[in-house]
C-alpha cells in the first residue's frame, strides 16, 4: 500500500448551507445547486460534501450533500437547509482525482487503514470531502479533494 500523507486537523464549529442531489451522479447535481445559489447571492466559502444517503447494493442511485460555510446572516431558501455543524477531530488526506471519481474510494480505504494502525480510534461525527478546486468541478476530469476521516483519541 502506498504511503499516505495524513494531517490531524480540528475542524471548528461552522454554519453551512446545504444542498442535496440524488441519482446516479448526485455530486454534480448538489454542487451545481450550491454554486448557482452562491453566484446568485455573491457568496464564496469553503465547500464540503458527503454521501447522503449512501449507495445501496443493487442500485446506482445515492445522494450527496454539498455544503458551503456561511455566516449567521444567511437564511435557507428553496430546497436548501442550514446546518450548524459542531466540528470535530479529523485525519485528513489529499486526493488528486485524475479521472472522474475513480481515486476517491481507494484514498478513503487507505485513510481508514492508516487510522487502524494509528493511536486514533473511529469517531461518529460526519465524514467529509473538502472540495479544494470546486468551481466547475463536477464536469472536470482533474480536481482535488481533502478527505476528512472522523477520529478521536
Amino acid at each position: 500500500m502506498s504511503e499516505l500523507d495524513v494531517k490531524i486537523v480540528k475542524l471548528e464549529a461552522m454554519r453551512v448551507i446545504c444542498f442535496n442531489g440524488f441519482g446516479e451522479g448526485p455530486e454534480g447535481v448538489a454542487l451545481d445547486k450550491l454554486f448557482a445559489w452562491a453566484r446568485a447571492h455573491g457568496k464564496n466559502g469553503r465547500v464540503f460534501g458527503y454521501n447522503n444517503p449512501n449507495p445501496a447494493a443493487g442500485s446506482p442511485n445515492y445522494g450527496y450533500d454539498a455544503w458551503m460555510v456561511v455566516d449567521e446572516n444567511v437564511q435557507a431558501e428553496g430546497d436548501a437547509r442550514m446546518i450548524d455543524f459542531p466540528g470535530g477531530l479529523y485525519a485528513v488526506a489529499r486526493c488528486v482525482v485524475t479521472k472522474p471519481w475513480e481515486d476517491i474510494p481507494g484514498t478513503w480505504k487507505k485513510l481508514v487503514h492508516w487510522r487502524e494502525g494509528s493511536r486514533y480510534r473511529e469517531a461518529s461525527h460526519q465524514w467529509l470531502e473538502e472540495h479544494i478546486e470546486p468551481e466547475g468541478e463536477a464536469g472536470e476530469e482533474n480536481f482535488t479533494l481533502d478527505l476528512f476521516l472522523p477520529i478521536k483519541e
